[in-house]
């Protein structure tokens, strides 16, 4: 969340910021955000002035002995009449309040100066590739037709248990799930400096609020009866961990990996992806979340990039790295590097990993901070990314390491993994 006093100093600046972000009626946002505070400013300030009033009045009155007198009757009336105002006061001030909140819970972090402007991803600026994308000698085919021939991806009967968007995987390919998810663990953990957390899938609304789900996303995501949410990323937990505490300087940075099922009920729109793995209502995913001091936040943001990448070097899969324009970045983003993997069969790069840095924007949700050295409490830096969305992963392979033949040649570095060298 952008913090108040931030933007009631240099409100043009917030303006050109969310301008480059694209948002709707931004400036005049900002202009009534920033007359709410003055208001409310006005209303505290006048507040304690009929509070000093009550009190002095109040003190008067007790050194009247003569409770029946004219003068005891009069000040028990100016006592009662400030009440009343005050009172009026209490319900103005919390209905600026609401209203200063509704504008900051829903307006998105602000770009660094670094992220290139623009609406959506064809502004976004290529920074690498890596890896050889390989020469077919035959058509090769979709992850989806490569499954459905093996007889190991089944939509159809997933359709019938849950609804569209949900797969089942069977045999070698489920066993490939599997073991993907074990070697990103274990690189992250044993190569990468990240601790193992197990977290929980059912969060709180104030933990979906905590980093940016909630409100705006509210439906994009899924609800259970009894007001807990399905997270749509093991971010939101990790993130979490730090909410409402205060760290000691000398823990950071606090480095996480976690392996959990995410929920989404947005699944594209206009028809995009509607065929095949590439967007689910339910998939796995194992996340990178760092929290650090915010001066050293595009440093772990570096970081925390490179150790995604590490897990498709050693897959041996093309790629490429592009820094998000201004539009295209997450809610909470306010830099963005997106990992693509090239997908044979739509012959492009497709997304596989973001990795954000979201500075104070989380931490302010959540009210984490830390214990500087010299004593004081100042918020946290997080950020966060996939390393990486592990049914993704699985159509990257499928597709670039198919054979002619329909069998499915396995990585390397996974063969010890899943006991053999080729999916049949």
């Amino acid at each position: 969340m952008l913090i108040l006093k931030d933007i009631r100093k240099n409100p043009q600046l917030f303006k050109q910021k969310l301008k480059a972000r694209f948002i709707e009626n931004s400036d005049k946002q900002i202009d009534h955000l920033i007359q709410l505070d003055s208001n409310l400013r006005t209303n505290l300030e006048l507040q304690q002035e009929f509070q000093n009033q009550r009190n002095s009045i109040s003190k008067s009155l007790g050194l009247i002995k003569d409770k029946k007198s004219d003068e005891f009757i009069k000040k028990t009336k100016e006592v009662s009449e400030i009440k009343s105002k005050i009172s009026n006061l209490e319900e103005a001030i919390n209905q600026l309040y609401l209203g200063i909140d509704e504008i900051l819970h829903n307006l998105p972090n602000i770009p660094d100066e670094s992220v290139p402007v623009g609406s959506d991803e064809n502004s976004n600026k290529e920074i690498k590739k890596e890896g050889k994308i390989r020469d077919f000698e035959f058509e090769p085919l979709s992850h989806e037709e490569i499954g459905l021939n093996l007889n190991q991806i089944d939509f159809e009967t997933a359709v019938n248990i849950s609804g569209s968007r949900f797969v089942i995987l069977k045999k070698n390919i489920a066993k490939l799930e599997r073991a993907l998810i074990n070697f990103m663990i274990d690189v992250h953990t044993k190569e990468n400096d990240y601790t193992e957390v197990n977290v929980p899938v059912l969060v709180k609304e104030e933990t979906m609020f905590g980093t940016g789900q909630l409100p705006k996303f509210k439906d994009e995501q899924f609800k259970t009866t009894n007001n807990l949410w399905l997270i749509p990323t093991s971010e939101v937990s990790l993130t979490n961990i730090v909410s409402n505490q205060i760290v000691a300087y000398e823990q950071l940075p606090l480095r996480y990996v976690s392996s959990s099922l995410c929920f989404r009920s947005e699944a594209g729109a206009a028809g995009k992806d509607t065929k095949g793995m590439m967007r689910q209502h339910q998939f796995t995913k194992v996340e990178l979340v760092s929290i650090v001091q915010p001066e050293f936040r595009f440093k772990e943001l570096d970081r925390l990039t490179k150790s995604a990448e590490v897990i498709l070097q050693k897959l041996e899969l093309p790629y490429r790295v592009t820094l998000l324009s201004s539009g295209d970045m997450g809610f909470g983003a306010e830099k963005t590097y997106d990992l693509e993997v090239w997908i044979p069969s739509q012959n492009k790069y497709r997304e596989i990993s973001s990795c954000s840095s979201c500075g104070t924007f989380q931490a302010n949700r959540m009210k984490a901070r830390y214990k500087t050295i010299e004593g004081k409490n100042e918020l946290l830096a997080t950020l966060n990314g996939s390393g990486l969305a592990v049914g993704r992963t699985i159509i990257a392979i499928l597709e670039n390491y198919q054979n002619k033949d329909g069998t499915v040649a396995i990585p390397k570095v996974l063969q010890s993994y899943m006991g053999s060298e080729i999916i049949n």
